[in-house]
């Protein structure tokens, strides 16, 4: 049966409409994206398939394109429109961040760290340079590493923190492994990072450690 046939309290876009589209099941949201279906299948019916295949949202938008591709009702303009909603949700929370104070909205500067180091497969070291009221003056992948190590270089932190006249930072990695947990380096770098930003009068209000769904916060858990 068609999307159009079914009850109207039932069809994703009118149930957008009524209640918002934090109603909706990851599979309506994906077919709203979808727009149609394939033979056989409503839009729908493909969305739970996708999410069947891949397993989850997550997995669906990390999923490279020759595996996209591979999916009956997918392919290349579709690849391009998730990677484009992606970036897109980036965009507007670094925007909001322009705008609000870091400390008192912790869950978007989360959000948007997960957005940034989410599903790579090698380490990245991420810093977010802030002014004095705590908005984001710019947002920098300062370090890559491989599989399990990233070498992080407290002077370059601090170099590039005079350079954009911050006068705080929130720094953040990811851990492939899959668990946030920090590690003993993890803790020593940070004391390091405080340390030397300290000498210039920026001030290090957290680090962030992303793996797979978590992000943990040093701060929160007293380690900076």
């Amino acid at each position: 049966m068609a999307i159009t046939d079914w009850p109207e309290d039932e069809r994703p876009r009118e149930k957008l409409l009524a209640h918002g589209a934090e109603y909706l099941s990851d599979a309506e949201l994906l077919a709203l994206f979808l727009r149609v279906g394939v033979k056989g299948k409503s839009a729908v019916d493909l969305a739970r398939d996708l999410l069947l295949y891949f397993g989850s949202l997550e997995h669906l938008f990390q999923a490279p394109h020759n595996a996209l591709c591979q999916v009956h009702g997918m392919g290349s303009a579709k690849y391009c429109q998730l990677q484009a909603v992606l970036e897109m949700s980036k965009r507007a929370l670094q925007e909001e961040l322009h705008k609000a104070d870091a400390f008192t909205s912790p869950a978007s500067v989360k959000a948007f760290l997960k957005l940034r180091l989410r599903g790579l497969d090698h380490e990245e070291f991420h810093a977010l340079f802030l002014n004095t009221a705590h908005q984001l003056i710019s947002a920098e992948t300062l370090f890559k590493g491989s599989l399990s190590e990233t070498r992080i270089y407290p002077r370059e932190v601090a170099r590039r923190a005079l350079a954009l006249n911050a006068a705080a930072v929130i720094v953040a990695h990811n851990h492939p492994s899959g668990s946030p947990q920090p590690s003993d380096a993890d803790i020593h770098i940070t004391q390091q990072l405080r340390n030397t930003l300290e000498i210039i009068n920026v001030s290090l209000l957290d680090h962030c450690i992303i793996a797979a769904h978590q992000v943990i916060s040093m701060a929160e858990l007293g380690l900076v």
